[in-house]
């Protein structure tokens, strides 16, 4: 089966390197290889342009270049984020594995949400104590695409640290937000979300992988975790990874600049991938906050299918989608987000995501819509017979 046969529908784990991004940077894995630590003058050239490519990276979500750390992708990141402050830390049981391994090693209280896998914002402000330090909320789950409330969050937050300045506590409270899923798709803007820390990772958005950054507001207080040379302002030692970062800033321009178009086409897709399945299936359940969800995003179940036997029967027919998230997969265990939503051992087992992306057309969603009926039909025709 050729290259040109397949179906792509797992942009949520990765995309394909946009190829403008790799056009861009191609000379510096070649020619312009040079340290920017160097004192000579291509290095000293290298630096600029390295300088150059945060500071554009920076302006794709509202920011400044010199409020990024680079680092090698939103793991890094949201670890970074985390070994800066020492005081509790509330976020809820439908993130990251990143986010709740790095809550699980401090004192910390998990919001659950709802059966959308949305959080209340009162939920979260009733369980901040006066020592909560840190409040992590993703932009939107890796699973179901439902999109969180952030800005009503941010808000909620900036009126307890009104209450804590009035009562002399003296304990600061940031807010951290994972915006991996989603930028490219809905608005991301630092000034308008109110968040302190800001997790993105290039790998999602068309670029290089092994590259993210975390962004922070001026005043907060970096706590390394990377020591050495003192390289990224002495916040994440190591030799820049010039090409990653010039990646980066080209994959986020791109994506910044058509949000808006690439946003309507992607929510036209998934309708329509979601209506033909629905249609096809009526067994199928539609899981997440579908009118809070990522445009490119459709979570959907068929009760008492083996999602996994389902992976491997569309693989062989070219189409590549995911049970969850892949990191659940690896791990050969039941999704934590759907479990936390309280959906039954039915749904869970016989979920699967299709994520949509820069190469999925019309034509693909016809053909991944008709074979994806196919099998579930196959498959509960099956399981009659046993």
């Amino acid at each position: 089966m050729s290259i040109l046969e397949t179906i792509y529908l797992d942009h949520a784990a990765a995309t394909p390197v946009a190829d403008h991004v790799v056009t861009a940077m191609l000379p510096y894995l070649s020619d312009i290889f040079y340290n920017p630590s160097s004192q000579y003058a291509p290095a000293v050239q290298v630096r600029r342009e390295y300088e150059e490519a945060k500071q554009q990276l920076a302006q794709s979500f509202g920011a400044k270049g010199d409020e990024l750390i680079i680092t090698a992708g939103a793991t890094e990141s949201i670890n970074l984020a985390f070994h800066s402050t020492f005081g509790h830390v509330v976020t809820t049981a439908i993130e990251h594995p990143a986010v709740l391994e790095c809550a699980k090693q401090r004192d910390h209280t998990l919001v659950q949400p709802n059966d959308k896998g949305r959080v209340s914002v009162d939920d979260i402000v009733s369980v901040i104590r006066p020592d909560t330090q840190l409040v992590s909320v993703a932009l939107a789950n890796n699973e179901l695409g439902t999109l969180q409330p952030i800005r009503k969050i941010t808000q909620a937050i900036d009126a307890i640290r009104e209450e804590r300045r009035l009562a002399a506590n003296q304990n600061p409270l940031y807010v951290h937000c994972d915006g991996s899923q989603g930028f490219g798709q809905v608005d991301v803007n630092v000034a308008r979300l109110g968040t302190d820390f800001l997790t993105l990772n290039s790998g999602k958005m068309y670029g290089p992988k092994q590259v993210g950054l975390l962004w922070a507001k001026k005043h907060i207080s970096i706590h390394p975790i990377i020591v050495g040379g003192g390289q990224e302002r002495g916040l994440r030692s190591g030799t820049e990874n010039v090409s990653g970062a010039i990646g980066f800033s080209a994959a986020a321009t791109w994506s910044a600049n058509h949000q808006s178009a690439e946003a309507d086409r992607l929510k036209k897709l998934r309708d329509m991938l979601q209506q033909r399945i629905t249609s096809g299936v009526p067994e199928s359940v539609v899981l997440g906050d579908q009118k809070h969800r990522l445009p490119g995003h459709l979570s959907i179940s068929f009760p008492g299918i083996d999602a996994e036997r389902l992976v491997f029967m569309l693989e062989r027919q070219g189409i590549y989608i995911a049970t969850g998230s892949a990191c659940s997969a690896n791990k050969n265990t039941a999704s934590h987000v759907l479990t936390a939503i309280g959906l039954d051992d039915t749904i869970i087992s016989g979920s699967i995501r299709l994520t949509l992306g820069k190469r999925t057309t019309e034509q693909s969603v016809e053909r991944a819509s008709a074979d994806i009926i196919t099998a579930v039909k196959s498959e509960y025709a099956r399981m009659k017979k046993v």
